[in-house]
């Protein structure tokens, strides 16, 4: 069964087309990974999906209700979770303050102490929650928005460019963080490390000029000349990294 249904889904700015008719279906439980070159409409969608852009036309469904004209923070009370592709943090409250404003949409009391804690341990920042989050590398703090998404304990999980200026081994953790939450949510990944995309995903949705260009495994996406002739040819594959 679709957890997100999208139908149609289109998006003008001032006569220019950035997204162009895109269904998609992602299941309960799914790694699904969201790629394509600079341009294709990737962020548009998410954004769409997200309720912070308002289509031209088309639909979104979210477990079978119909969320197309529902505002972000409702869309965030059903369950979704959106990590932005540039860190939303509140860079004067200190790490753990970060993940508790987060984690109060979901826990009350007692509660979100523990949920925090658990949050921010899941990320590799456990030692860091008594430091300002405007102190933190560009890397950690893409992390710390990482645990405020997932200390909501959403229902769909969605991670724009997540390993976005994280070292190797940090990546890595990535890898083994989305590995376990794999159990728990649905993942909609928007990611341009290629490694990480084959690696994680389930399912790829490729787009390009606003379309979905392609869909299916990473067997059948690495293979598909129509995908390495947009994207991942003539060596777009190792630039987008």
């Amino acid at each position: 069964m679709s957890l997100l249904g999208v139908r149609g889904l289109t998006r003008d700015f001032d006569g220019l087309r950035a997204v162009d008719g895109v269904d998609l279906d992602i299941g309960e439980g799914e790694v699904r990974a969201l790629i394509g070159p600079n341009g294709a409409g990737k962020t548009t969608l998410v954004g769409m999906i997200a309720g912070r852009i308002s289509p031209t036309a088309g639909r979104v469904t979210f477990d079978g209700r119909d969320i197309t004209h529902m505002p972000a923070h409702r869309r965030m009370r059903l369950g979704m979770a959106y990590t932005f592709q540039i860190t939303s943090v509140f860079a004067g409250l200190s790490v753990v303050e970060n993940v508790a404003l987060a984690a109060r949409r979901r826990a009350r009391g007692a509660a979100v102490g523990s949920a925090v804690a658990a949050a921010l341990d899941r990320v590799g920042l456990a030692d860091r929650g008594a430091g300002m989050a405007g102190d933190l590398a560009y890397g950690h703090q893409r992390l710390l928005e990482i645990a405020m998404g997932i200390v909501q304990r959403p229902r769909l999980l969605i991670l724009d460019e997540p390993t976005q200026g994280l070292a190797e081994g940090e990546i890595a953790g990535f890898g083994r963080l989305v590995r376990d939450l794999a159990g728990e949510t649905t993942i909609l990944l928007i990611e341009h490390n290629m490694d990480v995309v084959m690696a994680l995903a389930g399912r790829i949705t490729v787009m390009d000029a606003g379309r979905v260009l392609a869909e299916g495994t990473p067997g059948e996406i690495h293979a598909s000349r129509a995908v390495q002739a947009a994207y991942l040819g003539n060596g777009n594959d190792a630039a987008a990294r």
